[in-house]
């Protein structure tokens, strides 16, 4: 019975320690979150996705399409306004299981009548996507909830881990 206790005590803080590695690198958009606006095949289409818990069509769009204009188009101050949009969101974009990009890119491209495929071909930086490091984050009420639903979980998973110790 302690080692069940110690396994688990062990597994969950081995599972802390890597999910603080994984979010070292700071926050980004994959550059997957491009692949609905490039056109993009495969196996993903054939798979069902979740809705986005993102309210994307009560954003406010002004932010893209007052810096963002043709008919040139600027690089540099398109991929600025893309990443203040889409930086605060990019938990969710960054997520293949459910619709976020795709439903963000239909509303951007709504309201903006961009190219077919302008972010995606203008907009690259490192390995790992659009660095939103130094985008400063704005609130989000879709993300409001579900931070707190994550710190409940939180709350009721340390209460659980804790009586198994008494």
């Amino acid at each position: 019975m302690a080692v069940d206790r110690g396994l688990l005590l062990l597994f969950l803080l081995s599972a802390a320690a890597l999910a603080g590695v994984a979010s070292a690198a700071g926050p980004f958009l994959s550059d997957g979150v491009f692949q609905v606006t490039a056109g993009s095949t495969g196996r993903s289409l054939l798979q069902a996705k979740k809705d986005c818990p993102v309210s994307f069509e009560f954003q406010n769009y002004t932010i893209i399409t007052s810096k963002c204009k043709g008919p040139t188009f600027p690089a540099s101050q398109c991929c600025a306004a893309l990443k203040e949009f889409a930086c605060p969101f990019y938990m969710y974009l960054n997520d293949d299981s459910n619709s976020c990009a795709s439903t963000m890119f239909t509303y951007i491209n709504l309201y903006g009548k961009y190219p077919p495929g302008l972010f995606s071909s203008e907009c690259k930086e490192g390995k790992l996507g659009l660095s939103c490091a130094d985008v400063p984050q704005r609130d989000i009420s879709a993300a409001n909830g579900v931070e707190r639903a994550q710190l409940l979980a939180w709350i009721v998973l340390s209460v659980v881990v804790a009586s198994l110790f008494h």
